[in-house]
């Protein structure tokens, strides 16, 4: 299926010369934020916040502000008509109508795209369940770029939650189209990284390795992505508390690191990262947040410059499979077509909206 407009749903619909023409517009923005505030005058930014979100709303709202444009849309569906059961579909037709971009954030891996088939401006994916979040992504290229100088040759530890962790999905796929990158995935057995996003990685010809303590990593490490135990990922409370501070990153652990890592995180954090590490010279957590801005101020210009459509759908629809999934959004909204990829082979089908694989 083809689109008139231009979105972004996940970074990887894109080449590394498409993300490093962005990064370094992004850098430009970072060095003289008023040359570009009026590049959006008279537009409109939809943001449709399906869960609650801080930074990403406020970063976006941000962004759009400086560029001289203007802000509409929800971040409570509560205060919405989906409260009274509309489709994304019908929510994403009305509102796409009103605006020039439209950003949405759901709980649901998948619905970026399912709100990309029928969207009347292009769509931005602020984060789609455990899935992905293409623009943390972007934020965190950025600032790699700007305080590692490079986004090649480099040992990055993820920590914690890398199952529902959509930021470190989407970190790992992009990080890995990079020369020389190794990927240390420090977790538990039951919040491992998930088999594709290794797969992605090792097709891509970086490598990783899987441990489970800080203390056994750390020291190796050039940048370390600390990540919260996600309570709204679990089925129950009970296996959250199972899970909750196994990994906690603190002043005797950062005596072990190099002097020149530096530490990211998403945020919010919880207690997953103590709050003595703050005064540290290498905790970039905050930066980043900042940085964020001037990312996602590169990406609503480059977007909004873009004259070409995008390909929505690019694998075989299936009418009678479904996605094995349960948190996918084609399991929730059934009028959207059923499109599959093959991945590895012919007996093994992996759902475009999601990622989750099949066995045929």
């Amino acid at each position: 299926m083809q689109s008139e407009y231009q979105h972004l749903i996940d970074l990887s619909d894109y080449p590394v010369e498409w993300w490093n023409s962005l990064i370094e517009l992004g850098v430009k923005i970072k060095e003289n934020p008023q040359e570009y505030a009026h590049e959006c005058d008279g537009k409109i930014m939809a943001t449709l916040f399906y869960e609650p979100s801080t930074r990403t709303q406020m970063s976006f709202q941000t962004a759009m502000l400086r560029l001289g444009g203007r802000i509409i849309g929800f971040d409570n569906p509560a205060n919405s008509s989906v409260s009274k059961g509309e489709t994304i579909k019908d929510t994403t037709k009305i509102v796409s109508s009103y605006a020039d971009i439209l950003v949405i954030r759901h709980p649901v891996a998948g619905a970026a795209k399912a709100a990309s088939l029928t969207a009347d401006c292009p769509v931005i994916n602020a984060g789609d369940g455990g899935h992905l979040h293409p623009t943390q992504t972007l934020t965190d290229l950025l600032t790699l770029k700007i305080e590692k100088k490079t986004l090649s040759g480099l040992t990055i530890g993820m920590c914690g939650d890398l199952i529902n962790g959509r930021t470190v999905h989407s970190l790992c796929k992009a990080l890995s189209m990079f020369n020389g990158n190794k990927f240390i995935f420090i977790s538990t057995p039951e919040l491992r990284m998930p088999a594709y996003i290794k797969d992605i990685i090792k097709a891509n010809g970086s490598t990783y390795e899987e441990v489970n303590t800080l203390e056994e990593a750390i020291g190796g490490l050039d940048v370390l992505y600390m990540t919260r135990i996600q309570q709204e990922r679990f089925a129950s409370r009970e296996e959250y508390l199972a899970q909750k501070n196994t990994y906690v990153l603190d002043r005797k652990k950062m005596l072990l690191a190099k002097k020149d890592m530096i530490v990211l995180h998403p945020l919010p954090r919880v207690d997953e990262i103590t709050v003595e590490v703050d005064d540290d010279k290498r905790a970039m957590y905050f930066t980043q947040a900042k940085y964020g801005v001037f990312a996602r101020m590169a990406l609503i210009l480059t977007i909004l410059s873009e004259k070409k459509g995008s390909e929505t759908l690019k694998g075989k629809l299936y009418s009678g499979v479904k996605c094995s999934n349960p948190r996918c959004i084609t399991n929730h909204e059934e009028y959207l077509p059923k499109s599959f990829r093959f991945s590895g082979d012919e007996t093994l089908l992996e759902c475009e909206y999601c990622d989750e694989r099949k066995l045929i």
